[in-house]
């Protein structure tokens, strides 16, 4: 990716990822793609070179932690990743993350493709190969059961000794994150989301070897059974923890504060556009996760944003702003919701050094919108400019 000369940008006002105020007439320093500065209500150097984006916010680029970019967000994602040869999808994954990088999500962690896709994405992106695109945090293929959930994208692996070498070769191949399905999922026939897929000690194993090669590990898992075998494991995140069971959801008090004692990070998932059409089953069912994220918020989980981007209709990969209305309808504060996708979110991701906040040091990763978003968090479908590592997205 190229470089940028010094650039300062003035705006009205500016959200740094971390306070629960607005800071008034910023202005933020910008050399070769790394915020050197950030002051308020002074005024720039007569020499510099300045941008004056008038009356809006600035905040650090939101992060989506869970993201497929592979996935076309339409009726049929999974026949269409399979019908793909390589050169189609990867062609159909550089769209998705363009889009939503023009919504101002300049991060996205992928957590699952086909051949480590998303490698060469990344690679592409970061080489200047292709267009301006956003940081793409990769986990390769899942590691799977056979036949288990996703097994599609080729991360089949059973019994300890093969997850282990499962985990080993997504490293050689350069993922940023380990991914295994800690249950069955919804978009894998013969597969149960309530039960889970791997024993403790198996999953336990993942993580030993995870943690030993200096890479995270987030497990997918739906119901009760599966989260507790996760939580003992001691993964570092949770995929959905949606607590599914037969006929809607039953949330386990005691599960919920291990969760918490263990700052195991929870990406609930959340985020549909509006206007989706859905059966009135599957909004009823939507709508009984509220009060499963209002009780893990309140008893201090580590809530994180991201969306599943790509699974299903409504799911396009721009859908973040949408998921952060809905952890701030569960509880949190507008500040807390904007935090779980910018500061804490980076922290969970493993790059709170480069990215979440605006301060000197850190990537200049940055979203302006119209309107307060901390009054109103419908001021992020506002975006008014977009800069990834400094330079704008146009």
């Amino acid at each position: 990716m190229g470089t940028t000369a010094m650039l300062i940008l003035r705006a009205a006002h500016l959200f740094d990822g971390v306070a629960a105020r607005l800071l008034e007439r910023p202005l933020v320093f910008v050399e070769d793609g790394i915020i050197t500065g950030v002051e308020t209500g002074g005024e720039p150097p007569q020499d510099a070179e300045v941008l004056d984006l008038g009356a809006v916010t600035l905040l650090p680029g939101l992060i989506d932690a869970h993201v497929h970019l592979g996935f076309d967000a339409g009726p049929r994602p999974v026949a269409n990743m399979i019908a793909d040869d390589d050169t189609t999808l990867i062609l159909r994954m550089r769209h998705a993350a363009t889009r939503a990088l023009a919504a101002g999500i300049t991060t996205v962690r992928d957590l699952g493709d086909r051949h480590y896709l998303g490698g060469v994405l990344r690679e592409w992106f970061r080489a200047g190969a292709v267009e301006l695109g956003p940081e793409i945090l990769t986990a390769g293929p899942p590691i799977t059961v056979t036949g288990g959930h996703c097994h599609f994208m080729g991360g089949e692996a059973d019994g300890e000794l093969e997850v282990r070498r499962a985990v080993r070769a997504r490293v050689k191949n350069g993922v940023d994150v380990i991914k295994v399905m800690a249950t069955g999922g919804h978009l894998t026939p013969g597969t149960n989301p309530q039960l889970p897929q791997y024993t403790v000690v198996e999953l336990a194993a993942a993580v030993d070897e995870a943690h030993r090669l200096g890479r995270q590990l987030t497990a997918h898992a739906h119901g009760p059974a599966g989260i507790a075998v996760a939580v003992e494991a001691r993964v570092d995140g949770l995929e959905h923890c949606s607590f599914r069971v037969p006929g809607g959801r039953q949330v386990d008090p005691a599960l919920v504060d291990r969760i918490a004692e263990q700052q195991i990070a929870v990406c609930p998932t959340v985020g549909l556009a509006p206007g989706t059409p859905r059966r009135p089953e599957a909004v009823e069912f939507a709508e009984s996760f509220g009060p499963v994220l209002e009780r893990m918020h309140r008893a201090g989980v580590r809530l994180v944003a991201g969306t599943d981007a790509g699974v299903a209709p409504g799911k396009a990969h721009d859908v973040l702003p949408h998921g952060i209305r809905v952890l701030a309808d569960a509880g949190m504060t507008n500040a807390e919701a904007l935090r779980a996708a910018t500061s804490v979110v980076a922290a969970a991701c493993g790059v709170a050094n480069r990215k979440g906040a605006l301060r000197a040091g850190m990537d200049a990763d940055i979203l302006a919108v119209a309107g307060d978003p901390l009054a109103d968090l419908g001021a992020l479908l506002e975006v008014r400019a977009v800069f990834r590592a400094g330079r704008r997205v146009r």
